[in-house]
């Protein structure tokens, strides 16, 4: 059945099927090859069954390979095999009950992921250890060099000036915070519920130097108070869940004063409402949601936020991902060391199977910048990339 299945879709590239019985067939004309080693005999009815799920979880289990590269076999499958992504009444509900992301919930989600090890993020990020999407103004950027720019861009972007106070909601492993601190001579104060990223962090800016000037909290969104003149929020807003979208703008716009200025960078889909894979929310992002533009604004608008620019960024995420996967690739043995195979392996294909979506399927990265008010902005664009080239050109010196 799974080859009627592959010979009935194969259209866009070539895949060359190696199934468990020894026997190979070759799908599709055109293109680069993709190589599939099925190894279990059990993988072709379990991925019938269930592909979105299965096609992780029997990768994870060593049911198959991907001898030429996995990013470019899931990235082969998806031109060719359509998802099934609506959201029907059923998924509807269903997608609620997993997002409703209580305070204790959200502690829990981001602690089976993001409190693993900082020696494995390590392994794998820039230097500066940024976790979420870069910005190549050139593909040829170095991974460092493109967390850099996006700090840069983002920095342009808040339009800060010296001495304001800006919050970070999300705040990771301190990078950005930081750096806003440095380039800009301003206060920040990071939220972040993960107490590996906060003890690094802490300590990475007492290193620095900037101990007064950065602090990072073990709190929630919905715990902190305070009026800032800036929010930022760089690859939190997916871990919200949309059932919280009122709640968090509703908390943005209490935590800004009237002249204030947010920029929220976030994972969405381009296309309309749907759901989270099922392997990915199990194993990765629990409770985590990439939501379409239709499904953020209705609720900025009614915390009384101004959209006042929103920018799509296109493949820099792929870019991004590709970098993660080969850096992971190098040091895999030391995941294998702490971890096992199997943690491994559900990591390879969680960075590749991303990777992939970023590529071909409906995923991009959307900044949005929101202000109390229309006053006091200026009237263009053009100042946010005047020295362009400057962006990026160095990479982050880190402690």
């Amino acid at each position: 059945m799974l080859e009627r299945i592959l010979a009935e879709t194969i259209r866009q590239g070539r895949l060359a099927v190696r199934f468990p019985d020894g026997h190979t067939v070759h799908y599709g004309q055109k293109g680069p090859e993709a190589e599939w080693l099925i190894r279990d005999p059990d993988v072709p009815r379990r991925l019938i069954k269930d592909p979105t799920f299965e096609l992780g979880q029997t990768y994870m289990e060593g049911g198959w390979d991907a001898p030429q590269g996995l990013a470019g076999l899931i990235e082969t499958l998806m031109r060719n095999v359509p998802d099934d992504n609506t959201l029907s009444l059923p998924g509807r509900i269903k997608r609620r009950l997993r997002q409703v992301n209580t305070v204790r919930a959200s502690r829990a989600h981001i602690h089976q992921h993001y409190d693993l090890d900082e020696a494995l993020f390590r392994s794998f990020l820039d230097r500066d250890m940024h976790y979420s999407c870069a910005y190549f103004a050139d593909p040829g950027m170095s991974l460092e060099e493109a967390q850099r720019a996006k700090c840069e861009y983002l920095l342009r972007k808040l339009e800060l000036r010296k001495g304001q106070r800006v919050l970070d909601i999300g705040s990771g492993w301190g990078g950005l915070a930081m750096y806003l601190a440095q380039h800009a001579d301003v206060e920040v104060v990071g939220l972040t519920l993960s107490e590996e990223q906060h003890r690094v962090a802490t300590q990475r800016a007492r290193d620095r130097g900037l101990g007064g000037q950065v602090r990072f909290l073990l709190e929630d969104y919905r715990e902190h108070g305070g009026t800032y003149d800036r929010i930022v929020s760089v690859g939190m807003f997916e871990h919200v869940g949309v059932p919280n979208y009122g709640t968090f703008f509703g908390c943005v716009g209490k935590r800004l004063g009237p002249r204030g200025l947010a920029v929220i960078h976030h994972i969405g889909r381009t296309g309309p409402p749907g759901l989270t894979n099922p392997w990915i929310e199990r194993y990765i992002f629990p409770g985590g949601y990439n939501p379409a533009l239709s499904e953020v604004v209705p609720p900025a608008e009614k915390a009384g936020l101004k959209l006042t620019d929103v920018e799509v960024l296109r493949f820099h995420y792929r870019y991004t991902l590709r970098e993660w996967l080969r850096r992971f690739q190098i040091r895999r043995n030391e995941a294998v060391e702490r971890f096992g195979e199997q943690f491994a392996r559900m990591w390879e294909f969680y960075l590749a199977s991303c990777e992939a979506s970023f590529a071909v399927g409906d995923l991009v990265v959307y900044q949005l910048q929101m202000a109390m008010s229309l006053e006091g902005l200026p009237l263009t664009r053009a100042h946010w990339y005047r020295d362009r080239e400057a962006i990026g050109s160095a990479a982050i010196q880190t402690a």
